[in-house]
Parts: C-alpha cells; sequence; structure tokens
C-alpha cells in the first residue's frame, strides 16, 4: 500500500487523500520541464500538487497556478503548497478545466499536465481514480486541453505532456488540430535498450521535427540500481541517489 506522504529534499508530498500518488514518472516530468524564460505556469490536474511544487524548486521567480477537479486532492495540493518553502508563489484552484477558463487566466508561458491517459481500458471502481487516470467524455480529454492550451499559451509558450507512447500519438493529433506542434520529445524507458514507457513532449506553435531525448530509468546491469542520467536528473530532490 503507498504510503501517505513522499518525502523530497526540500518539501514532503502528503498523499492519502489523492487518487494518484507519486510516481517517478511524475518526477522525471518535474524535473525535466524546460522552464527556460519562464513567468507563469499553470499545472492542469495538479493532484498532490508535484509538479507545481518541482516547478517552484527550480525556478525561483515563476508564478505557479494549479487546477485540480477532485475537491480533496486540490485541497491537499493546496495544503502541500502551503507547507512548502514556495507557498506564496503557488495558487490552488479546485476547478475543472472549462471552468478555470472561465475566469479569464492571464497567458501562460508553460502549461505541464500529465493528463488522463487509459483509452477504452476497463475503468476504476473508485471514481477518483478513473477521472485522473481514464480518459474518456467525462474527464478532461484530449482535445479539451490542447483547445485550452492553443488559447491560453503566450507567443511562444510550451506545453508539456507526459504519455505513454500510443496515447501521445493521439494527443499529437489532438494537438495538431488545435495548432501546436511537438518541439522536444523525451523517450523514457525503463533500462537501456528497452522498449519506450512514456514520452515526454513540449508542444509549441511552431512546426517542425522535434528535438529527440531519451532517458532510462534503471542500468543495463542491475535492474535495482537507477542509471547515472537519473540519478543526475532527480539529485535535486529524491533523498536517496
Amino acid at each position: 500500500m503507498p504510503n501517505d506522504y513522499f518525502q523530497f529534499q526540500q518539501f514532503r508530498i502528503t498523499q492519502g487523500d489523492c487518487a494518484m500518488k507519486v510516481s517517478t514518472d511524475a518526477c522525471v516530468l518535474g524535473a525535466a520541464l524546460d522552464l527556460a524564460g519562464a513567468t507563469r505556469l499553470l499545472d492542469i490536474g495538479t493532484g498532490t500538487g508535484l509538479l507545481a511544487l518541482m516547478a517552484a524548486q527550480r525556478h525561483p521567480t515563476v508564478a505557479i497556478e494549479a487546477v485540480e477537479i477532485d475537491p480533496a486532492a486540490a485541497a491537499q495540493a493546496a495544503a502541500n503548497a502551503a507547507a512548502s518553502p514556495w507557498g506564496p508563489r503557488i495558487r490552488v484552484h479546485p476547478l475543472g478545466l472549462a471552468a478555470y477558463a472561465a475566469t479569464g487566466p492571464a497567458p501562460f508561458s508553460h502549461i505541464v499536465c500529465n493528463p488522463p491517459f487509459f483509452l477504452g481500458a476497463l475503468r476504476s471502481p473508485n471514481a477518483a481514480r478513473t477521472t485522473a487516470r481514464h480518459a474518456a467524455p467525462d474527464t478532461l480529454t484530449f482535445a479539451e486541453l490542447s483547445r485550452f492550451a492553443a488559447d491560453f499559451l503566450a507567443p511562444g509558450g510550451r506545453l508539456t505532456v507526459l504519455l505513454p507512447v500510443p496515447e501521445m500519438e493521439r494527443f499529437s493529433a489532438a494537438a495538431a488540430a488545435a495548432g501546436l506542434h511537438p518541439a522536444t520529445r523525451l523517450a523514457l524507458r525503463h533500462r537501456p535498450g528497452g522498449r519506450v514507457l512514456r514520452h515526454i513532449v513540449a508542444f509549441g506553435r511552431a512546426p517542425g521535427a522535434p528535438a529527440e531525448q531519451a532517458l532510462a530509468i534503471r542500468t543495463a546491469e542491475d535492474d535495482t540500481v537507477y542509471s547515472a542520467d537519473f540519478r543526475a536528473l532527480l539529485a535535486g530532490f529524491y533523498l536517496a541517489p
């Protein structure tokens, strides 16, 4: 059973009230997110507040908004932010994306999201977990997320998304329909030479071939040992190497 908290070097994530707990994938997303030129960042579906807090630690001045449709998770994210060193820079809104859009937020230089991605899979009996993990008409859709980003990204802004490979292909089609195109792509593997488990893709308005990168979480020699690249990426966050 997952712990009800996850301790990082500079902050703690309490997660007992959140359907989705801290995951390795999400930590990689938060650490790999390109924050160059960041001024205003939006974390969509913030859950525990992990990505918002990682961005706040990495960038000393960026103003961070976070939205979360599940009230219990939103309250926990707000509490995690308030208990961190960067509480004044993080605002958590207990809203769905359409309701948040209706408030007319100012444009964002960066938007980040780890969206629901199980398409056509058996849905969990836990409604909150279904909302967090399953793409369906009653959850955040790829088209909705893409349209929001197209409407609220500043010129030159980036939308960064984490998804499994097949779902990223579907998301890329939705993003293209909204006028957003891959700028960078990070292929995430469990170990060198293994199949790609996730893609982290940054989308912008300019078309063109994306810059490609790859990351293996574990070493080829020992499945229990983090790779040097992974350790370097998470060096400022994980307590243990």
